[in-house]
């Protein structure tokens, strides 16, 4: 997002913070909601260009939104989905998508305080392993003809009972609600999101072989060092690096395998 819109998404987060920072507020509930809310959004696309137009004043396209959700959500969602439209959007789209991150973020809460963000934060990152590695899951998940009883059926197959249920929920609504994107992008989001949640960086980490406790404590510490932030380590073994360590962190990767140094001579004699 740029301009009015990352201003605008950063108002809404905090006021969203500052209402599920009360405890009574069911914050599954106002991510079922605020889902709802985003597919609404999606769906009409003449509801959101008006309730993101500067010409319109912020009063007027409150009383719009908060007439339409009135007895449809909760008090709570209704009153985050006025305040933002009250603020500047740079385009329609922006709106429908800092909803959804509010939908995820709002779970995420949820999973916090069940005691339940490592594991959600692990999931998220293991299901996407699985995800790339196999094929025939992939194109089930992202089959346009199926429906979406069928998918959340094969979702609750792989995930109910064996992964936390905020997990599930958030997969379920990626992969019923992809909007145009990659599921494999929704997951990395959503990955990101976890790891904001709990104020860390995540870095992707690829071995040879799995690292000891020792080893995962000295890795995170020397990366919290390095970024000046704490660092959370989504951890992937691959036989193929056949040694070192490779550490993405967002765009930037530290390669230090084997397999890199080979390549890298390799390319020198070929020069």
């Amino acid at each position: 997002m740029n301009g009015a819109s990352r201003a605008a998404l950063a108002a809404a987060r905090e006021r969203l913070d500052a209402l599920t920072d009360n405890t009574s507020v069911d914050a599954s509930k106002l991510a079922d909601e605020l889902t709802a809310v985003t597919a609404l959004l999606h769906r009409e696309v003449s509801l959101r260009r008006v309730l993101t137009d500067p010409a319109r004043s912020g009063e007027s396209k409150a009383d719009l939104a908060g007439g339409l959700l009135r007895g449809q959500v909760g008090g709570e969602s209704a009153d985050l989905i006025t305040g933002m439209v009250r603020s500047r959007w740079s385009q329609p789209r922006d709106l429908v998508d800092a909803v959804e991150e509010l939908a995820a973020l709002a779970e995420l809460t949820a999973a916090q305080r069940a005691g339940g963000l490592d594991d959600v934060e692990d999931e998220l990152f293991r299901f996407g392993r699985i995800v790339e590695s196999s094929t025939g899951l992939r194109s089930a998940l992202t089959d346009q003809a199926a429906t979406v009883p069928a998918k959340t059926a094969l979702l609750t197959s792989l995930l109910g009972g064996r992964a936390n249920p905020s997990t599930e929920r958030l997969v379920v609504r990626l992969v019923t609600q992809p909007r145009g994107r990659s599921l494999e992008a929704g997951l990395q989001t959503l990955s990101r999101l976890a790891a904001a949640r709990r104020e860390r960086m995540v870095a992707v980490v690829t071995t040879a072989v799995p690292l000891t406790d020792g080893q995962k404590q000295r890795l995170g510490a020397a990366l919290a060092r390095l970024y000046g932030h704490p660092m959370h380590l989504n951890l992937d073994v691959d036989p193929e690096v056949l040694g070192g360590v490779s550490v993405r962190v967002g765009d930037e990767v530290v390669d230090g395998t084997v397999a890199e140094r080979l390549d890298e001579a390799a390319r020198r004699l070929a020069g």
